[in-house]
């Protein structure tokens, strides 16, 4: 079980989960970058995430 959205789709939701990461507060801790070479997270996935990620007064690793 993750807090992401369901428009990044199911795929990237369960690889991300693989990955350790279920939290928006676990991808403070990454940059972009480091999650597209996650396979089944995208341009697109990353994105919605990055604009989660701002809406909640946070954002990924520089």
């Amino acid at each position: 079980m993750s807090e992401y959205p369901p428009r990044i789709g199911k795929v990237a939701t369960r690889e991300l989960a693989l990955n350790g990461f279920t939290t928006y507060e676990q991808l403070t801790h990454v940059t972009p970058k480091e999650l597209l070479a996650i396979h089944g997270v995208g341009p697109k996935a990353v994105k919605i995430l990055g604009e989660e990620l701002t809406a909640l007064g946070l954002r990924f690793r520089s």
